[in-house]
This record gives structure tokens, sequence and C-alpha cells, in this order.
């Protein structure tokens, strides 16, 4: 399994298990206190990421996007954030 299978297995469970507000106050428990209840394990950053990233997608599902079409948008999205970077390198 990739690096990048894992991070997306994580995404899914945690934008299925929590909600937007939930996630929120558990990025911010991350960053105050070094650890948080929807989340164990990794370095704060990483933590963050997954997140948020988890967040973003929680809150297309509860608009009624279903949740495989809400990771491809989140997919989406980070492609069109790395390809403005790469244009300007």
């Amino acid at each position: 399994m990739e690096k990048h299978d894992i991070h997306i297995k994580e995404i899914r469970e945690l934008a299925g298990k929590f909600k937007p507000d939930e996630i929120e106050q558990c990025i911010a428990q991350q960053i105050s206190e070094g650890t948080n209840i929807c989340y164990i394990g990794g370095h704060t950053e990483h933590v963050v990421n997954e997140l948020s990233k988890a967040e973003f997608v929680r809150d297309l599902m509860d608009k009624g996007m279903s949740m495989n079409d809400a990771v491809r948008e989140l997919a989406r999205r980070i492609r069109l954030v790395q390809s403005g970077f790469k244009k300007e390198q």
C-alpha cells in the first residue's frame, strides 16, 4: 500500500466519524496541547493536515455530496494548488 492510500483512508475514517465543528476543535486542541481526541499519533503538522482535509470532506458531505465525490473534489483542489506552485518555480 502506498503512503498516499494511507492518507486517504485516514481522511475517510475521520470524515465519517466526526462533524466539521468537532474536527475544528481537534485541530485547535492539537495545536495548543499537542494531542487531540479525534486523532492519535503523528507530528502536529501531519495531524493538522489530515484533520483539515477530513474537515473539508465532511463539510462537502454535509452539503449533500457523497464521500467518494468529496474525496475526489479534495484531490482536485490539491492538484490545482500543486500545479500553481509548479508554474511559479
